[in-house]
């Protein structure tokens, strides 16, 4: 891209009165460049069936190419209008609950022939009067898209020939592999095949929701098929990926395989949603960036994150800039906005955008100017900043849901975790050591690129990657990876070897019990000096096979076995942590194998957060982000440079003094 992107999603179909003409002035003060529309109001565009009214489309359209604004035009298939569920009642998803009822987007079946039909159609109406506009820069997918639970009579039928497929039409296989003898859930023919909604088995459970997902990847596919007929080769495709939601974006998502879904556009793009004031850390802001970006190790678009946001979300003062500028630390070519105007009646009426209820200018909006105002003066320096991280984790959607079938910890009401649970650990104790990260998924290639792999709680995964990761290993790499990993194979089968099976030759041990810990800490060399010894919610018996013991349990009856280790094999080192600790705990063993894999350790520690890159000019970007109402001080470790915000000169190894919740930007000479 030749500049950043910075903008809002816009709807002149909610507009309470006719505002255009001041919300473009208002758009330009702000420096805003760029515009997301149309992709909320099916209804709107399509009345009625085969009625089309795309006059709000063009409207803007007009506004915005006069005012030299560009615009990302959105596919309206994410929310359906009431008169194809009136005609077509079947469109709605059937899932675990039953049949959907009309209300809520998002609630059809993406994979049911009638909604693709229609689907289709308003896309092309859509496409012709948007996609040879000089203003269209670029096109949005749908919209936060995921299978939303869809199982119904035809989704079903498809899995029995995805099934078919996979197991080359032998039941018996099939049998096999997912244990179906038990509680005589054992299948002795096709036609007999039961609805999936019921089973008590993990293995056909995980299996039906790996096809769910694969449901995704080809109608974001078929979609952005349709579109590439009709764009131009200088316009974009994109779609929103979002995460987890534990009331902001958190964790893997569930419901969709990112890195397959990313195959279907040109450019990766996200919804990020995090929150603020005293809470607000950027990590979410990091983890999200870290995640698209690894897609398709590029850059990659920022289409919705806060302005205002829920209530308790209205920013304090600069904290609007600092989570700007903390996008664009991460690689992000955008800034947008959901959304620029406050909605006056809607389920969404309290999720507030850069302009409230009122229209008027207000704290929020007018940091977005200053924002807008820098993006202007020294983009040319931040956009298409390129990273070269030394650092991976690890992730995946089969472990994850394998691991919400059958939950790390006690199964009789005792303390548990999922599968994010583990990675946002892992994830936060890099982030606040200052570890910039990428994201590998088991599909990847070339693990070999990264000093050192993180990986946590792999609970099923293909022998061939367990191999991999011992591969890795042996020839030079740093691997960390945690309890529950290895234990199974891609059919949620568990393994009949010792444990942790495959990954036993790198880890240089063997476990053959776990348990929950009750009252137990930890001894050893990585809790020396620690407060927080504790043990905590899973503890796997460890017995060292040519492995260091770094930490034992320190208890009358455990304290024979090993709870994290360290094992040299071939030209590398692999660690194993047999339980989950606290913060303190991990950052010792990861600080021990960032050592060993020779990556280099800040000394700035969160709040300060240091993120860098290299932009188009071949310099060196180092942000210094300070997530903190008190003022800072960081040491720049950088040859001499200036502040390209300030225009201040920086002497080679100065150091720097970053106000609250305030942001420097240090370029290299």
């Amino acid at each position: 891209m030749k500049e950043l992107l910075f903008g809002a999603a816009y709807y002149d179909e909610y507009m309470p009165c006719d505002r255009l003409a001041q919300d473009v002035a208002m758009m330009k003060k702000a420096g805003i460049n760029v515009v997301r529309i149309a992709e909320s109001t099916w209804s709107t565009c399509e009345p009625q069936e085969g009625v089309f009214d795309f006059s709000h489309v063009e409207r803007v359209m007009d506004a915005m190419e006069e005012a030299g604004i560009s615009v990302i035009i959105g596919t309206p298939t994410y929310a359906i209008p009431t008169w194809m569920v009136k005609s077509y009642p079947d469109v709605l998803a059937t899932t675990v609950k039953g049949r959907g009822i009309y209300g809520a987007r998002q609630i059809m079946d993406i994979s049911h022939p009638v909604y693709r039909f229609f689907g289709e159609r308003v896309i092309r109406k859509l496409m012709e009067h948007t996609a040879h506009r000089k203003c269209v820069i670029g096109f949005q997918l749908d919209n936060e898209t995921k299978y939303y639970g869809t199982a119904g009579k035809n989704v079903q039928e498809k899995f029995v020939k995805y099934l078919r497929e996979k197991f080359h039409n032998d039941l018996e296989a099939l049998n096999d592999a997912f244990g179906l003898d038990y509680w005589s859930n054992r299948i002795n023919g096709w036609e007999d095949f039961p609805d999936v909604r019921g089973t008590i088995n993990g293995s056909l459970g995980a299996e039906f929701e790996k096809f769910q997902r694969s449901l995704v990847d080809e109608f974001l596919s078929w979609q952005s098929d349709i579109v590439r007929e009709y764009c131009r080769e200088d316009q974009f495709i994109t779609h929103n990926f979002d995460f987890e939601w534990r009331g902001h974006s958190y964790g893997v998502q569930p419901d969709v395989n990112h890195y397959q879904a990313a195959k279907a556009f040109s450019i990766a793009g996200v919804d990020i949603y995090h929150p603020t004031q005293d809470d607000l850390t950027g990590a979410e802001i990091a983890f999200g960036g870290d995640m698209t970006r690894s897609l398709k190790q590029d850059n990659y678009l920022v289409i919705e994150t806060e302005a205002q946001g829920f209530p308790e979300w209205t920013p304090y003062k600069g904290q609007l800039r600092l989570q700007a500028y903390s996008h664009i630390a991460s690689g992000a070519n955008s800034v947008m906005y959901w959304h620029w105007h406050s909605i006056h009646n809607s389920a969404e009426t309290y999720w507030k955008g850069l302009l409230s209820h009122d229209f008027e200018e207000n704290d929020t909006y007018l940091e977005a100017c200053t924002i807008g105002q820098e993006f202007g003066k020294i983009g040319s320096h931040l956009v298409n900043l390129k990273k070269k991280n030394e650092v991976a984790i690890l992730v995946s959607n089969e472990a994850l849901t394998a691991l919400k079938w059958f939950r790390i910890g006690a199964l009789t009401g005792g303390e548990s975790i999922v599968y994010n649970d583990v990675v946002r650990w892992i994830y936060d104790t890099l982030y606040e050591m200052n570890i910039e990260c990428d994201f590998l998924w088991p599909e990847s290639e070339n693990f070999g690129r990264y000093k050192m792999i993180v990986v946590p709680a792999l609970y099923a995964s293909p022998e061939g990657l367990l191999r991999q990761l011992n591969q890795y290993v042996k020839d030079g790499g740093n691997l960390v990876t945690t309890f529950k990993s290895g234990f199974t194979d891609e059919n949620v089968k568990v393994s009949h070897k010792v444990q942790p099976h495959i990954l036993r030759e790198c880890l240089g041990v063997k476990y053959h019990q776990f348990t929950a810990p009750k009252n137990v800490d930890l001894g050893g060399e990585a809790v020396e000096g620690i407060e927080d010894k504790r043990a905590k919610v899973f503890m796997e018996m460890l017995v060292p096979e040519g492995a260091q013991a770094l930490a034992f349990y320190d208890h009358y009856n455990w304290k024979k076995y090993a709870a994290i280790t360290k094992n040299r094999f071939g030209k590398g080192c692999a660690f194993y942590l047999g339980c989950m600790t606290g913060k303190e705990v991990l950052e010792k063993v990861l600080q021990d194998a960032l050592q060993e894999a020779k990556v280099e350790i800040p000394s700035e520690r969160f709040p300060v957060i240091v993120r860098k890159g290299k932009n188009d000019l071949g310099k060196d970007v180092r942000f210094y982000l300070n997530y903190s109402a008190e003022k800072q001080t960081a040491q720049s470790n950088l040859p001499s440079g200036h502040d390209l915000i300030s225009g201040i000169k920086i002497a080679g190894g100065e150091a720097l003094s970053i106000e609250p919740w305030n942001v420097r930007v240090i370029e290299s000479e």
